[in-house]
């Protein structure tokens, strides 16, 4: 009872805290370009944000030490993954596998690959920006060693860059504080703690974007949630009969469903999901929904009963409100299938670091471990070599599934995989029996599927299967 009394008072500290922050802004008239409020109806493209506040800069003032204890590496990117983590290649002799992902100390800017937050876009190309134009960027540890944080997986360090043309070289994890692109994390408890807390001082005294209440203009602001497919993979339940956006490539369609996919960069694998449109989608909306688009996704996240699995359905289109309407971004994008390990596929599981709200409203990040399949549910795959040892074929006639096979199917490592097709046929238009495939072996390509209390491969066309032998 008294921690969670001590709980509730942390959580009522922090919202009187910001509340403070944030009426202090609008007193100094700094919460938009003419000094009011924005309206919560007003979009991001309407009402840009203020980038014209000087800020002190408190980054310029603090210099790299190369003679102290700390450990120090000159570094290459590898991945930007957002504002506060990048993954870089280093030599060996600091990481086995030749790559540092790094977790800056002392911030926590919004979020921008799990759930989407204001402001994180922005810092997120921020931190692409600063390292993009540096001609030597050097991560430096706190101490004389290097710190994992508390996932287990990422080091924590400061990362200093060099801009082109220029001998010193800044620190880009207190940039981001000074500009309002980040918020503390423990941020006065480190080597560099007095001039992150200055940085902080800097952008709450300027009443910069998350210490103000401008428009991100690269944030909607309306009912509809932006989100990753990651979250929605790692946590379904929280947008549940909620009308959510997110980008994503078409891998495949099939009864008026799309099975759609996005590359995460910091977990390394590709996260999909499936959209239904039904029977009733736009034209115009349809014209766009091709294998190899990436669109931009608008509608409600529905539990499929069914199939045990969620999906998004009621897709809006209306070309007239952009920000509430699904939407091409890119054409003719690649879709391979990723090459997947049977036994890593069956047995495997992964750790990756999903985002949730805290009791005081607050993003953390939280380390979870699922089975590697569960992650790679609706996701695109591909396997080789595997021996056909059985055939099963749906033969109820009342069945709209009459005529579906479901192979079992023995790797060289004797991992036994099920592969289950719809009902095939092949160019000339005759039904695919079990035959074509008995005894046979067979390189198959297919998204991940649920059914029968099992994760197997989906095939959907003759040509999903090459026959070896």
């Amino acid at each position: 009872m008294k921690n969670n009394t001590l709980r509730l008072l942390s959580a009522l500290l922090v919202c009187l805290f910001l509340l403070a922050a944030f009426a202090a802004c609008e007193k100094d008239g700094k919460t938009s370009d003419d000094g009011k409020k924005t309206p919560e109806s007003v979009t991001a493209v309407e009402t840009p944000s203020k980038t014209d506040v000087e800020v002190v800069d408190i980054a310029g003032q603090l210099k790299l030490d190369m003679q102290s204890e700390t450990k120090k590496q000159e570094v290459t990117v590898k991945t930007y993954v957002d504002g506060d983590t990048t993954h870089f290649f280093v030599p060996e002799d600091v990481m086995e596998t030749g790559v540092l992902k790094a977790r800056y100390l002392g911030v926590n800017t919004p979020e921008s690959t799990g759930r989407i937050e204001k402001w994180g876009k922005q810092a997120s190309n921020f931190t692409k920006e600063k390292l993009m134009g540096a001609s030597s960027i050097i991560v430096e540890s706190d101490d004389d060693k290097w710190n994992v944080d508390s996932t287990g997986s990422r080091c924590l360090v400061w990362v200093w860059y060099q801009p082109k043309g220029e001998q010193d070289y800044r620190n880009l994890n207190v940039e981001l504080l000074q500009n309002g692109l980040a918020i503390a994390s423990n941020s006065a408890n480190n080597r560099y703690g007095e001039t992150c807390v200055a940085a902080i001082n800097a952008a709450k005294d300027a009443c910069i974007r998350v210490y103000s209440t401008d428009v991100d203009p690269l944030f909607y602001e309306g009912d509809i949630q932006e989100v990753t497919i990651k979250a929605l993979r790692t946590t379904p339940d929280e947008y549940k009969d909620i009308t959510v956006s997110f980008e994503a490539i078409i891998v495949r369609e099939y009864s008026n469903t799309l099975y759609v996919e996005e590359y995460d960069e910091d977990d390394g694998i590709y996260y999909g999901f499936t959209v239904y449109y039904g029977f009733s989608a736009d034209p115009d909306c349809l014209a766009f929904m091709k294998l190899g688009n990436r669109v931009r996704f608008v509608g409600s996240v529905q539990y499929y009963e069914a199939g045990g699995t969620y999906q998004v359905s009621g897709l809006k289109y209306n070309p007239r409100k952009p920000d509430e309407s699904c939407a091409l971004v890119e054409e003719g994008l690649s879709t391979d299938y990723v090459l997947t390990d049977p036994a890593e596929f069956k047995s495997g599981s992964k750790s990756v670091v999903i985002t949730l709200k805290n009791e005081a409203g607050e993003s953390i990040e939280v380390p979870e471990t699922y089975p590697l399949a569960q992650l790679l549910l609706n996701t695109s795959v591909k396997m080789t070599d595997l021996k056909v040892t059985g055939v099963y074929t749906t033969t109820n006639d009342a069945s709209s599934s009459k005529g579906a096979m479901t192979l079992t199917c023995k790797a060289p490592d004797g991992t036994l995989v099920d592969v289950r097709t719809v009902v095939l046929y092949d160019d000339a238009g005759n039904l695919v029996t079990e035959s074509a495939y008995k005894d046979k072996t067979i390189d198959v390509q297919g998204i991940v599927d649920f059914f029968s209390g099992s994760y197997q491969i989906k095939v959907f066309t003759v040509n999903d299967i090459t026959v070896k032998d």
